[in-house]
């Protein structure tokens, strides 16, 4: 497939180039500054764009198969640049009548899973009320995913550790996997690659998580 992948110097974004090169996709990685983008492989573009502009960004979209994006706060300073950046590639998506996207979000964003003890719970409060900004814009982002015309996916992880790809993690279409409290971003990468031709995926949250 001919894929763009938004947010490639990210840790997500990058595992999402490295695994779909090795598996044969077209990639174009959008990056702010190249310089800080040290993947190489054959299949593979990197695009320098303002993120902020659509106009700037429907070259890096037009013709392509599927959008993924790893964009997202790296910090509560941060809180916001999820709902700006990704209203920016909706607008160019549709400019280009793109369609398929598949986003990163949080899991404290979605339903609370069925059935979570008391220390899940409270862990996850205490979470929530610390990152509220965060997730707020997150929540906001996924609105707008909502509300547009793409074939959106939203991968709802828990927490990211920086771990080797395992494929051992389980996905829940509109919850999340039970007891889920961790998962590599080399994973959440390889699950997000997986769902690219999954119909059942398709406007729809979906927990990932051990």
């Amino acid at each position: 497939m001919r894929i763009t992948v938004f947010g490639a110097t990210g840790g997500i974004g990058r595992e999402i180039v490295r695994q779909a090169l090795a598996t044969g996709h077209q990639v174009t990685a959008v990056v702010r500054d190249p310089a800080r983008f040290t993947v190489t492989g054959a299949g593979l573009e990197v695009f320098r764009a303002d993120l902020v502009d659509p106009g700037a960004l429907r070259p890096s979209v037009a013709g392509r198969d599927a959008v993924l994006s790893g964009l997202g706060a790296r910090s509560r300073r941060d809180a916001g640049v999820a709902t700006r950046l990704t209203r920016a590639v909706l607008d160019a998506m549709a400019a280009e009548s793109v369609r398929r996207l598949l986003v990163v979000s949080a899991a404290p964003v979605g339903p609370e899973p069925e059935g979570d003890g008391l220390l899940d719970r409270a862990v996850r409060g205490v979470v929530s009320a610390v990152l509220k900004d965060v997730y707020a814009d997150l929540a906001a982002m996924e609105a707008e995913l909502a509300r547009s015309a793409t074939d959106w996916t939203v991968v709802r992880p828990p927490r990211l550790l920086d771990k080797p790809l395992t494929g051992a993690y389980r996905t829940v279409v509109g919850g999340f996997p039970r007891g889920g409290r961790f998962i590599a971003r080399a994973d959440v990468a390889h699950a997000m690659l997986a769902m690219l031709d999954d119909r059942g995926t398709v406007k729809q949250g979906v927990g990932v998580a051990y």
